[in-house]
This record gives structure tokens, C-alpha cells and sequence, in this order.
């Protein structure tokens, strides 16, 4: 009987979803529509104003448009399928599309997680060597480290499809999540999942911890730094770590609590997940732009100038 279970090969899955009442099913979507649409606007007003705007033409301003492209690409992975599954119930997904979905899902997280690494790198930058600030953050070095950190979204992603490829699916094949994702996908394999498990972890939840702690850390030596040295731009510069802090904060502790223990359900992993994968994303460019002096004023020229563009540019 296991060996005729072996040989029956899945090609779909079935989603559960968040909810199978069909009422909070449609306020739901009228609830992720909304997110989904707000995420699409804020970062992708942020991505115009740095490109529009030679006064944001700043090393800075280019790894924050570069996160704000990463938000949206990360939102746009599940949300589109979120959103069909409670609008039209539409739970099927293939077995391919849904290695695809974990693909791009980790791929472009993992990118945001090395992009942040970069941005802090380049405050260190600002901080320490002000004078040689834009001599070593040149253009350059700029375009480089925003390659390495979508290569290293990728070669993170790789490893992780690669693990999954190695294990076989014969049965049952329902999702309990609204989205497929490395967990949920490992416990239906046919076959004993803990050493994966654990190469899953080391790959997913150390990498997170180990990337927190090293943020969590350069933003705290800023902050010293800032507090006890630095005089000029220094309300800008508390205000550009808190950002940081704040958006770090909302990315990694989400995503510890999914990735970092072993692959059991837990009560809150549903919420977890909407935070991490729907919210989040919605929530870095107001942040970013409400703790911004510079991002903010320039966005307001950005307004005045698809509203009014006959006017001349504000200085």
C-alpha cells in the first residue's frame, strides 16, 4: 500500500485559505484590496520621486527606492492569489505554480533582507566617514551592492527549491495556509522531513537572526555615535536610524517566528503570516516618508507637478 502511495505523484494543492465563511471572505478582500492597492502607491510614489528628483539622487535615496521595489515585488507575489482565493474561491494551485510562488516569494525577501544590510552599511558610511562619504558610495559601488543583494536573494531561493525538489509528494495535498511556503509544503512530503527541516532552518531562520542582530547592532553603534559626536544633521540622522530600527523590526520579527522553529502549527501563524507577507510591505513607505523631511518634500513636488504642470518647478 506505501509503495502504491509512492507512486501517485501530486500536481496541485489545495489552499485552505484564512477563512471559509463566505461573508468575511468579501470583507477580507475589500481589507487585502485596499492593502494591496496602498502598497502599490506608496512605494511606487517613493520609486518616482527618487528618479524625478536630482535633490534624492543620493546613495541613500537610490538602496530606499531600490527597498520600495522589493516591497512592492514581494506584495505582488501572494497577494494577486490571496486576493482570487477570497473573491472567487479559487484554492487550486499546481504543484509548479506553487514552487514558483516560494521561489519568487523567498527570493525577493531574501533580497530585502540584504538590502537593508546595504542601507545600513550606508549610514555607517555617512555616520563614520562623512567627508568620504560620497567618494566611497559612488555610483559604482552603489549598483553593486544592490546586484549583490538581489544575487544573494537568489542563490538563497535556489537552495531552498532545491531542497524541496529532492522530496517526493504523494499525498495528502492540502495547504493550511492562504499561500504556499516552505512549512506547509515540507509537512505533506512522503518521506521523513527532519534532516530538510533542520537545513531548512539553518538556511531561512539563521540567516534572519544572524542578519537582525548584526542590524540591530550597526543601528545601535550609529545611535551612540550620533548621540555623543555628531552635531550637524543630527535630528535627520536619529530620525533615519529610527526608521531603520522600526522597519527592521516589522520585517524580521514576523518572519523569525515563522522560519526559526521547527515546522509545527502554531495558533498565530496565519496572523503572522498576513503581517509579514500583505502589511508589512504597505507599512515601510509611510514610514519612510512620515520620518523623512527630504522624501516628504519632495513628494509634495512630485503632487505639484502632475497636478499643476505648466508651473515651474519649486526650488
Amino acid at each position: 500500500m506505501e509503495q502504491q502511495n509512492f507512486n501517485t505523484i501530486v500536481t496541485e494543492f489545495v489552499l485552505v485559505g484564512l477563512t471559509q465563511n463566505r461573508k468575511l471572505q468579501y470583507f477580507l478582500f475589500v481589507v487585502f484590496f485596499i492593502v494591496y492597492m496602498t502598497t502599490w502607491v506608496g512605494n511606487f510614489t517613493i520609486i518616482v520621486a527618487v528618479i524625478t528628483d536630482h535633490q534624492l539622487h543620493t546613495p541613500m535615496y537610490f538602496l530606499l527606492a531600490n527597498l520600495a521595489f522589493l516591497d512592492v515585488s514581494d506584495s505582488s507575489v501572494n497577494a494577486r492569489k490571496v486576493l482570487s482565493g477570497l473573491l472567487f474561491q479559487c484554492n487550486i494551485i499546481s504543484f509548479n505554480e506553487c514552487l514558483l510562488q516560494m521561489f519568487f516569494f523567498h527570493f525577493i525577501g531574501a533580497a530585502m533582507t540584504f538590502c537593508l544590510v546595504m542601507m545600513a552599511v550606508d549610514r555607517y558610511v555617512a555616520i563614520y566617514k562623512p567627508l568620504q562619504y560620497l567618494t566611497i558610495m559612488n555610483r559604482g559601488v552603489c549598483v553593486g551592492l544592490g546586484s549583490l543583494a538581489w544575487l544573494g536573494g537568489f542563490a538563497h531561493s535556489f537552495v531552498q527549491i532545491e531542497l524541496i525538489l529532492q522530496l517526493p509528494f504523494c499525498g495528502p495535498n492540502v495547504l493550511d495556509n492562504f499561500y504556499c511556503d516552505v512549512p506547509q509544503i515540507i509537512k505533506l512530503a512522503c518521506t521523513d522531513t527532519y534532516l530538510i527541516e533542520l537545513l531548512m532552518v539553518f538556511n531561512s531562520g539563521l540567516l534572519l537572526i544572524i542578519v537582525f542582530i548584526f542590524l540591530l547592532t550597526s543601528n545601535t553603534v550609529i545611535l551612540v555615535k550620533i548621540r555623543t559626536h555628531v552635531m550637524e544633521g543630527k535630528h535627520k540622522s536619529l530620525a533615519t536610524c529610527g526608521t531603520q530600527i522600526t522597519v527592521v523590526s516589522l520585517i524580521f520579527i514576523p518572519g523569525i517566528f515563522i522560519y526559526v522553529r521547527p515546522f509545527r502549527k502554531f495558533p498565530m501563524e496565519k496572523l503572522v503570516s498576513v503581517l509579514y507577507t500583505l502589511i508589512t510591505p504597505m507599512l515601510n513607505p509611510m514610514i519612510y516618508t512620515l520620518r523623512n523631511a527630504e522624501m516628504k518634500k519632495s513628494i509634495r513636488r512630485l503632487i505639484r507637478r502632475m497636478l499643476l504642470p505648466g508651473r515651474k518647478r519649486e526650488a
